[in-house]
């Protein structure tokens, strides 16, 4: 690769695959197959740098117990998304994942669907991030694109922020050229202020290359949904290593 001004400089970026659908798919018939802990050891061994979970209330996919097993066999890096309810808070404490990601989903959401809004829950987000930091665990929000917001989140002391991605992969697959552009204002800001950036939901091998591409600096994607369902049609492996070769720095 050719040497580039630092502002412009293309960073490896990470890929934590999210292994939530297998747990999904176990539940719905009960038992212990597909096992969650035997999908991260193989997903780590195909090449993914990293394993996402995102145990909720309602245990409708990754347990707590899940979590616990999971722990012994996460060589990469282990990311824990949630709500920082006081169970998953000591679930967190309890654990010691290399990073937490913090998400507003109430109880009831199917899916994360918004960024949090750090200028009103500061006083919950400075006192749960202070905490987890003590631990020695790095901290992620789940951010959408607002300036004012970014800014807060660096306030408050977070390592980085999660860019909830939906908004982009709705854009990119109707053809808006500038589908990245608000999020690759984001990142720049993100980093000027002292974030690191993470990336997650709706990626998938039509949209990530771009997202990657134009948005930098970037350190992680965290993709779940899309990949295992790639795997039902070309297997976990050849999933896994299609989604590292869209994360390729390419000269």
């Amino acid at each position: 690769m050719q040497n580039r001004p630092p502002s412009m400089e293309t960073f490896p970026t990470r890929l934590s695959v999210n292994v939530n659908k297998i747990a999904t798919l176990r539940n719905a018939r009960g038992g212990n197959s597909p096992c969650p802990v035997r999908a991260a050891q193989h997903i780590q061994a195909w090449g993914a740098d990293g394993i996402t979970v995102h145990p909720r209330p309602d245990a409708r996919h990754i347990t707590y117990d899940d979590v616990r097993k999971l722990r012994p066999v996460v060589h990469t890096e282990f990311n824990i998304e949630g709500y920082p309810s006081p169970d998953f808070v000591d679930l967190v404490l309890e654990v010691k994942p290399e990073q937490v990601t913090l998400v507003p989903d109430p109880p009831d959401v199917l899916t994360s669907n918004a960024g949090w809004d750090t200028l009103a829950e500061s006083t919950l987000l400075r006192d749960v991030l202070g905490r987890f930091q003590a631990a020695g665990i790095r901290t992620s929000l789940f951010m959408e694109t607002d300036e004012a917001r970014i800014r807060a989140a660096a306030d408050l002391g977070a390592d980085r922020i999660e860019l909830y991605t939906e908004a982009y992969a709705v854009a990119h697959r109707d053809g808006h050229s500038l589908a990245a552009q608000p999020y690759a204002t984001a990142a720049q800001l993100a980093n000027q202020v002292g974030l690191g950036v993470n990336a997650g939901h709706d990626l998938n091998l039509d949209n990530l290359a771009d997202f990657v591409r134009l948005v930098q600096p970037l350190q992680e994607v965290s993709i779940g949904h899309a990949l295992i369902s790639d795997a039902l049609y070309v297997g976990l492996q050849n999933a896994v290593g299609q989604y590292k070769e869209a994360l390729r720095p390419h000269s």
